[in-house]
């Protein structure tokens, strides 16, 4: 394993830092910041790569599967943290997006030792979390040979899930059990081996992109505002009040009245108003276009359009 983890792009020395450490901080600041450019390159390098598996996420959704993300370390907690910001971002229910670290949740704020060498363990995880094949599990490692995340790809595999690859090397074990592979290749790290820089900063932007992209394919999105945040404090209940004002443009006295009678419910609030139905012709006219706001409001205009045509 050791000669093999040698060979990888991830532990390759940057001929760029070696002599970071004797630089200022504001020199090593400006060197870290330079190397971090890199990121953006690889991902534009495997975007349409990332859009098939958007489109894979998506269809797993529209079938009530769940989105599962595997890691060990660092790679596991961004998994977690994309998982638990669906919920109050786009009102996900908390199992349509998870995240299983090795380890367990002992694992977020500390090293388990030995969890991310054990297959079986993820193996044994993809069944406890009753992953099914309806389902889409990222693998993600910034090595690709994680055996505890390839435990878990493979027994994914087996059960029918769809499975795709996050890494940051080419050519790694995870090709041989993905039905498709995100390699976002940034090259030798600023300090040998530190994947929690550029390569984990390229899984949390592609982990990013994933759910935002999908979140806004499942109806999520209208415009570029979040219309289904979770209003469960001062903070987001201002917010999403602020949305339905930004989204209809109408009096602060209007968004205020509408997002009562929705009982919060910025969608509906938004098309009570644009729409100039009541709250019940409203949740009608979502349920009818799949919660699609945009859909809802030319629902809207068709149907007054043929009560007018009907009247004639």
């Amino acid at each position: 394993m050791s000669n093999l983890l040698s060979e990888l792009t991830t532990e390759q020395r940057n001929e760029h830092t070696t002599h970071i450490d004797r630089l200022s901080s504001e020199q090593i600041v400006a060197l870290i910041n330079e190397e971090d450019k890199n990121v953006t390159i690889a991902i534009e390098q495997i975007t349409p790569f990332i859009a098939k598996a958007v489109d894979i996420i998506v269809g797993a959704f529209k079938r009530e599967g769940r989105l599962f993300y595997v890691g060990a370390g660092t790679s596991g907690r961004l998994g977690i943290l994309d998982a638990s910001e669906c919920p109050p971002t786009y009102g996900t229910i908390p199992s349509m997006v998870q995240g299983i670290i090795a380890g367990g949740d002992q694992a977020i704020k500390e090293s388990v030792e030995g969890a991310e060498d054990n297959p079986e363990l993820g193996a044994r995880d993809m069944d406890t979390y009753g992953v099914t094949s309806l389902d889409v599990v990222v693998g993600i490692a910034a090595s690709g040979r994680t055996p505890y995340v390839l435990g878990a790809m493979k027994r994914a595999k087996e059960i029918g899930a769809k499975v795709i690859g996050l890494c940051n090397n080419e050519h790694t074990p995870m090709v041989q059990t993905a039905d498709l592979m995100l390699e976002a290749v940034v090259g030798p790290e600023v300090i040998l081996g530190s994947t929690r820089m550029k390569s984990g900063s390229a899984q949390k932007q592609i982990l990013n992109i994933l759910t935002t992209a999908s979140m806004i394919q499942m109806g999520k999105v209208y415009e570029n505002l979040m219309v289904d945040v979770m209003p469960s404090n001062e903070k987001l209940v201002f917010r999403a009040k602020r949305i339905i004002s930004m989204a209809t443009g109408a009096s602060e006295e209007a968004v205020h009245q509408a997002f009562v009678q929705s009982g919060g419910h910025v969608k509906t609030a938004i098309v009570m108003i644009l729409a100039q139905v009541d709250y019940n012709g409203a949740k009608q006219l979502l349920e009818q276009t799949n919660g699609f706001v945009r859909l809802a409001l030319l629902q809207a205009e068709m149907e007054a359009t043929e009560h007018i045509k009907g009247g004639m």
